[in-house]
């Protein structure tokens, strides 16, 4: 098996990693914060608190739920063609949680349509979010940083 071959392999596991929390997460968010007050996790900093977002980060372009899924399409494609030539370990890893986050969230946009996707961490000075999109954040942090070490 070449370089290449574990890096691509390394990408998926990421993202397949990366997706199962995801879900699991937002499973235990909704059988266990819906329809309930939220619960204190450090208190005055973080709580969990359950609710939806049917637009995209920060609730933007909220009911174009279409947009959402054809941007995540095209991503996820991108990745995919991206995982044939990977270089490193860092951008293997990056794209993974990209690619996993991205499918989490598309995930929730196909079962639930207008319900949108579960949200649950609330850090009160940001908006709500979920694992799905930490993982992509962070995705794209470690990609953007394994880029611009490589051109160094």
């Amino acid at each position: 098996m070449t370089r290449r071959d574990h890096l691509a392999i390394t990408l998926y596991a990421a993202a397949a990693g990366v997706y199962a929390l995801d879900r699991l997460t937002k499973w235990l968010a909704q059988e266990h914060l819906a329809g309930r007050p939220p619960v204190e996790v450090i208190s005055g900093v973080v709580r969990l608190r359950y609710t939806t977002n049917t637009g995209g980060a920060f609730g933007l372009f909220g009911g174009q739920a279409w947009l959402f899924f054809g941007a995540t399409v095209l991503v996820c494609g991108a990745i995919m063609v991206a995982s044939t030539r990977l270089e490193s370990a860092p951008s293997a890893v990056g794209l993974g949680l990209i690619l996993g986050g991205a499918l989490g969230n598309l995930t929730d946009r196909v079962l639930r349509g207008p319900l949108g996707v579960i949200d649950f961490i609330d850090f009160r000075v940001w908006p709500v979010f979920n694992a799905a999109d930490a993982a992509i954040v962070i995705g794209a942090i470690i990609v953007a940083l394994a880029g611009l070490r490589r051109r160094t």
